[in-house]
């Protein structure tokens, strides 16, 4: 089975059609960064280029090797990285306060140092969720259209 590269265009099936992520780093710790595109298609697209211009829901980490081996996602095609996705980019953690569900102080990461920030800006907002996600959460949040702005821990 051939290993997974930079650029693949990763098909996901949700219930409610196919999204489409591509592999753009491969970090060390966290392994495969996923940029999954905004939209839900009934079949694969044509011009998977086209997809990798449709702005970006989120990014996370994923055991992608794995999936693609165990066939619970696939491989479509590969397509070289936008420019505009090729920094690694800036994550945010934080610990939920149980009583608020909330977090009061945030930390940011650019993949090889963490500095404490605080409460986040709007900017800020906009930045992945540092962790590695599982199947079942990757679907549940395409399915509920979710994106870290919108996340309720903000």
């Amino acid at each position: 089975m051939p290993r997974v590269k930079i650029g693949d265009i990763v098909e996901i099936t949700t219930n409610e059609g196919y999204a489409y992520a591509q592999y753009t780093h491969k970090h060390q710790l966290y392994g495969a960064l996923l940029r999954v595109f905004e939209g839900i298609y009934e079949s694969r697209p044509s011009d998977l280029e086209e997809v990798v211009r449709h702005k970006v829901a989120f990014s996370c980490f994923f055991p992608l090797g794995t999936a693609v081996h165990r066939k619970i996602v696939s491989i479509v095609g590969n397509v070289p990285v936008p420019e505009t996705l090729q920094q690694f980019p800036i994550f945010r953690s934080g610990t939920m306060d149980p009583s608020t569900r909330k977090v009061e102080v945030w930390w940011l990461w650019d993949g090889e140092r963490e500095w404490r920030t605080g409460k986040l800006t709007p900017e800020q907002r906009a930045f992945p969720i540092r962790g590695t996600w599982t199947y079942p959460f990757l679907i549940e949040r395409i399915e509920s259209h979710w994106t870290p702005e919108t996340d309720p821990t903000t």
